[in-house]
């Protein structure tokens, strides 16, 4: 974002996109961003389809992107918006905090990476630091990433790039290959091809061992 974006944001108000698949979730933290005076919620959504489209059509400052939604995740919603703009800044606010879900969000695009369960403050701290062009993570997030970098978990989810990490997410989810396919906007075939990279990286033989792999590594819950 040049300097000019950010002043015009700074005399304008930042407007934000918010994306959760829970109301009563987005309702209350509409309520904290907006307390801000200068922060706008301009639209909702939730899921990644409809985030991309309300981001299309509003063009927001700053997308507040959850993670766990029903079909395509937010890191596909997150791909997408990054793919049409570079200027946009996105926060990934999740209730999850293992280092490969947060590596894949920046991977995707992401700004910076908040928990569900931090500090309000936290959030508005976050926001206010993607717009000045900073990378921002809660402080828990921190914690993870810098235990992960002194002494290595080596997941299995580490052998994987975030399309197969997403595509792992979906499958653990109970979603079919043509349901995964058009949340993806993908072939069949490119899922299926995905589908077995994804066994062979992790050393997976069956879908089900697929399934606990993927609630070992909270991206799902049986």
């Amino acid at each position: 974002m040049t300097a000019s974006q950010t002043q015009g944001i700074s005399i304008q108000g930042i407007s934000i996109l918010l994306v959760d698949d829970h109301p009563v979730v987005r309702q209350g933290y509409r309520r904290v961003l907006e307390h801000q005076g200068d922060f706008h919620v301009v639209a909702e959504a939730d899921n990644a389809a409809d985030a991309y489209r309300a981001f299309k059509a509003q063009a927001p400052d700053v997308v507040v992107m959850d993670i766990s939604m029903p079909g395509a995740s937010g890191l596909e919603a997150v791909r997408n918006i990054r793919s049409r703009s570079s200027a946009t800044r996105i926060l990934v606010f999740s209730m999850h905090s293992e280092a490969a879900q947060v590596k894949a969000a920046f991977n995707a695009g992401a700004n910076g990476y908040v928990t569900k369960g931090s500090a309000p403050t936290e959030l508005i701290r976050a926001i206010r630091a993607i717009v000045r062009g900073e990378q921002a993570i809660s402080d828990d997030i921190a914690r993870v990433l810098a235990m992960e970098s002194l002494s290595p978990s080596h997941s299995l989810l580490d052998q994987l790039g975030e399309r197969e990490i997403e595509i792992l997410r979906q499958l653990a989810a109970g979603a079919t290959t043509e349901q995964i396919a058009a949340n993806l906007n993908l072939s069949m075939k490119t899922v299926q091809n995905y589908h077995y990279l994804i066994k062979t990286k992790t050393g997976m033989r069956t879908d089900a061992q697929l399934v606990r792999l993927a609630v070992e590594c909270g991206l799902a819950s049986l």
